[in-house]
């Protein structure tokens, strides 16, 4: 699986202006509905659901907030930079300012946990979140996301 299985370039965000977690996964929930065609309110209550059992905040700066929905048929991502960081709860304290929103059919199974490494994967890579931060086109952090994308095992 990659990145570019998961993300479309109409999905990254290069500046959200979220204030706080929850705006962050509300504005986040707009932009899965509009590209999905699901309710905003459905994916962020999935969301808020899974945030329930413990922060989706990865560390260094890094969320991967995630659910599955049943009505959805394919995995998609969203992809945020933040204008600035933000509480998230995370597991090392530090706040957040990158995010990489994933939504899953109810019945992905493995696929969830093949898409969830994935994205940590990439978001572990200290010099490729460095190159991350610093770009501000959202064309170029897609680039710069499916470049580094290559295919794994699985």
């Amino acid at each position: 699986m990659r990145l570019t299985d998961l993300l479309t370039p109409e999905a990254v965000i290069s500046s959200l202006k979220a204030t706080s977690k929850k705006q962050a996964l509300l504005e986040l929930s707009e932009k899965a509905a509009e590209l999905s065609g699901l309710g905003a309110r459905e994916i962020f209550d999935a969301l808020l659901q899974r945030e329930r059992l413990g922060s989706t905040g990865i560390g260094d700066g890094v969320a991967i907030p995630h659910g599955k929905l049943m009505k959805l048929k394919n995995i998609f991502g969203v992809f945020a930079r933040l204008e600035r960081p933000i509480d998230f709860e995370a597991l090392d304290g530090a706040p957040v300012d990158l995010i990489f929103l994933l939504i899953t059919p109810e019945s992905s199974g493995a696929d969830h946990l093949k898409a969830l490494a994935c994205a940590a994967r990439v978001l572990r890579d200290p010099s490729m979140v460095a190159t991350i931060r610093a770009t501000r086109d959202a064309g170029a952090l897609y680039s710069l996301l499916a470049q580094c994308s290559q295919p794994h095992a699985a």
